[in-house]
């Protein structure tokens, strides 16, 4: 019989030389801060949050009635993903009016109170903006069905002739990231074929075009609405995408709403790339083409960059921009422009050591040139959730959503890493972003039948893709009560899977090594020691290990085994917060023997 033997710390290590700092990656500064530079911000997917009128479907009040929770977590802001007028094509991603808030939610009021709410818990409120594109119930592109081709009203948006005999053929070979094409051709009121539309999205989502001065009027006049209610800053939906090359060329490439990672790897004590890995910390997070990230999207970000400076307080702007390199993403985050851009390139590297050092080496290194900060994520609302992702076969595998049919991610895995990965996250500097629900370590639900889903992608790919139903179930908040307590009658827009009632808030409340409790010390032990503002250097005992990562922060050392073997600590070693269980032996010298997929945090 074989026994397996834990992994050593390199060369017998002391403990002085296990918490030693290697290269320094990010300095970090004790200098005055802006809040949103170290912020951990929670986004609210309203529809699935919670439920206050019992339709099945979350809303404002619903929100407004969980704010104890938010803030027993510890949370610096929430983000509210779009809760505004719209026939609800793309879950309220189709605006038909920016200005109000759709019925389904709730009223204005209702917003103010749950702003107020917020606020009086110390607690910053960030709203969507949805500018590349408007639903096709706004008014302004039902002023341009009405009008002529050339009229001022379709200037506002993308319309083309088409190409070929008759103009039968659309105007280029855009795709839509939904699937399908990415134009529409209107029909005349003679009944005659019309002129064409772009729509990146869906269909009803037709494009707007900003290099019309009204287009960009009309947003500076929308930010300022509800920047005069009070919010903080706005998350931007498509950063990247408002501006397209000029031409509108062809473009032979895939659109895709997210692309799969990489894995290569790097120098874990430098972030210098081996041979064969990419030097920009690219994980094929980008998307690409003339209709993304062009020059001229810059420019719009300055000019709102100085409406949030008019107001009173400290407001922000977010860019959701799938943009790689990570040189290309900084440049979103310049001084004069915007104040984060989510690091997508984190979020789609695999369960990989050396990968890890180097994406968060590349990222640093881009974003310290521009005097940016960071801001790590691991899911959304567009993603499979991380703990099913890393759950999978090969977690480097980027699903647009998981079938019933397809490989199934390992529960108890998945949870472990997920954990393990997010406390890798919270011990760097910089701000952090938390999907509604990975608090409770919810799991995606993979088992939707086809005629429940309501993803537009889903439809448009004739069922090719799963699309992102399974991370946007209501959540869990009550074990034994219909719908898990997701509202007071049971109802849920989309249905739940059986395993959520032991991911419920109220049986991981107060309970000691659940999730929902790792989440409430890690924030509150970032918050005390000052992790969001401090520095990271890779540490020297751990430089040539294949399966650790391993910096310091401050007086913290963070160390997550990714390998399948334990590794062992220096005796003495205090663990302030840990993924998982550690062992401790019980010799007169002990050590710590740290798990695989675990993560913890030492005092150093």
């Amino acid at each position: 019989m074989t026994t397996t033997q834990p992994t050593r710390r390199p060369d017998d290590a002391t403990r002085d030389e296990l918490v030693a700092a290697g290269a320094v990656v990010h300095a970090g500064s004790d200098s005055a801060r802006e809040w949103w530079r170290d912020a951990v911000i929670y986004q609210v997917y309203p529809r699935s949050f919670a439920d206050a009128d019992g339709d099945g479907i979350g809303d404002l009040p619903g929100v407004t009635s969980k704010l104890g929770h938010l803030a027993s977590l510890g949370i610096d802001a929430l983000w509210l993903s779009p809760f505004y007028r719209s026939p609800q094509r793309d879950a309220g991603y189709d605006v038909a009016d920016y200005r109000d808030v759709d019925p389904l939610f709730g009223t204005l009021d209702d917003f103010d109170e749950l702003l107020a709410g917020a606020h009086a818990r110390g607690i910053r409120v960030i709203v969507d903006l949805v500018p590349n594109h408007t639903s096709d119930q706004h008014v302004w592109f039902a002023e341009a069905l009405a009008a002529a081709p050339g009229s001022p009203a379709r200037a506002r948006y993308v319309f083309r002739d088409g190409r070929g005999p008759g103009g039968d053929e659309p105007p280029n070979n855009w795709q839509s990231i939904f699937g399908g094409p990415a134009w529409t051709r209107l029909t005349d009121p003679d009944g005659t074929p019309g002129q064409w539309y772009l729509h990146l999205f869906d269909s009803t989502q037709p494009d707007l075009d900003w290099t019309h001065p009204e287009v960009r009027a009309e947003f500076a006049d929308v930010l300022r609405f509800w920047l005069d209610r009070g919010v903080d800053g706005f998350r931007v939906d498509v950063a990247h995408g408002l501006v397209k090359a000029d031409g509108l060329p062809d473009w032979d490439g895939h659109v895709e709403m997210v692309a799969g990672a990489g894995d290569g790897t790097a120098d874990e004590t430098t972030g210098d790339v081996e041979p064969g890995a990419p030097e920009d910390g690219s994980t094929g997070a980008g998307n690409q083409g003339p209709m993304f990230d062009q020059d001229g999207v810059h420019e719009v970000y300055r000019e709102w960059h100085q409406v949030l400076d008019e107001c009173d307080g400290d407001r922000c702007l977010v860019a959701e921009a799938w943009v790689e390199p990570l040189s290309r993403l900084a440049r979103y985050v310049r001084p004069d422009e915007m104040h984060q851009a989510f690091n997508f390139s984190f979020l789609t590297t695999g369960w990989d050591a050396a990968a890890l050092r180097r994406v968060v080496a590349a990222s640093y290194r881009a974003n310290d040139e521009v005097g940016a900060p960071t801001t790590w994520v691991l899911s959304n609302h567009d993603v499979v959730r991380h703990p099913s992702r890393l759950g999978l076969a090969d977690p480097g595998v980027r699903p647009n959503g998981v079938f019933a049919t397809d490989p199934q991610p390992d529960e108890e895995l998945g949870l472990r890493r997920a954990r393990a990965a997010t406390l890798l996250m919270l011990g760097m500097p910089g701000s952090a972003y938390l999907y509604q629900g990975e608090e409770l370590g919810l799991p995606e639900h993979t088992a939707l039948p086809a005629e429940v889903r309501q993803d537009p992608a889903f439809f448009r790919t004739e069922g090719a893709e799963a699309g992102r139903d399974g991370c946007r179930v209501p959540l869990p908040w009550a074990a034994d009560a219909p719908g898990y307590g997701f509202g007071p009658t049971g109802e849920t827009w989309l249905p739940q899977p059986a395993s959520f009632a032991r991911y419920a808030a109220d049986v991981q409340d107060g309970v000691a090594g659940s999730t929902l409790e790792l989440y409430r010390a890690a924030l509150a032990t970032r918050r005390a020691e000052g992790l969001g503002h401090g520095g990271l250097a890779w540490l020297d005992a751990w430089a040539g290990s294949a399966d650790v990562v391993a910096y310091r922060n401050r007086d913290v050392v963070v160390l997550a085994n990714l390998g399948t073997e334990p590794v062992v600590l220096p005796a003495g070693t205090e663990v302030l917060l840990s993924s998982g269980p550690v062992a401790t032996d019980r010799s007169a010298d002990p050590q710590v023997r740290v798990p695989a997929d675990t993560t913890v945090w030492l005092r150093a």
